[in-house]
């Protein structure tokens, strides 16, 4: 019974000696604020260069070879995402959004009986691989003004297999 006694004596005192330690952390941020701001990382400087002459580059993505390789299957659990919105059968009805069936290759905003909002009436040219990764990537950023509230997909993975879908529902694609 003692050593029970012990032990829980040993834990309470760790546990309050760890509690003042970070109380005394917490009120020493409040009372000792810093006025400097500091920098994080470093600045690389190359002979001849200036700040100017720096370019963020993204990483190429070969996006056709992308969706070859991707599984449509997987396409398929992806835009369960989009089903609330979008249908993807033959004759299928309008909802929210288009009916994306045989999208691909296809006019952009130019399915049949839509009313498209005045930002995807303004796109011009078809929906090939690389404007679809790029529009699923950030629909906001492809078109700018859309009301479509979905924020687009992250993975590259993702957007090949979602593309792969789409090509696959459509007849233009095949031909």
């Amino acid at each position: 019974m003692s050593n029970n006694l012990e032990s829980n004596k040993i834990f309470a005192s760790i546990l309050l000696s760890s509690l003042i330690a970070m109380l005394a952390g917490f009120f020493a941020d409040i009372l000792y604020k810093p006025n400097t701001v500091v920098e994080r990382g470093f600045t690389i400087f190359v002979e001849g260069g200036t700040e100017q002459d720096v370019i963020q580059k993204e990483e190429y993505v070969n996006i056709k070879l992308l969706v070859d390789q991707a599984s449509a299957q997987e396409g398929k659990n992806i835009f369960k995402k989009c089903v609330s919105c979008h249908s993807i059968t033959k004759d299928g009805d309008h909802k929210i959004g288009p009916n994306l069936y045989d999208i691909f290759y296809s006019k952009k905003a130019g399915q049949e009986g839509f009313n498209y909002s005045k930002a995807f009436q303004n796109l011009e040219g078809i929906w090939d691989e690389e404007s679809l990764f790029e529009f699923l990537k950030k629909p906001s950023k492809f078109v700018p003004g859309t009301k479509m509230s979905f924020i687009g997909l992250k993975k590259n993975s993702e957007l090949a297999a979602m593309i792969a879908y789409l090509k696959e529902n459509s007849v233009k694609s095949k031909n």
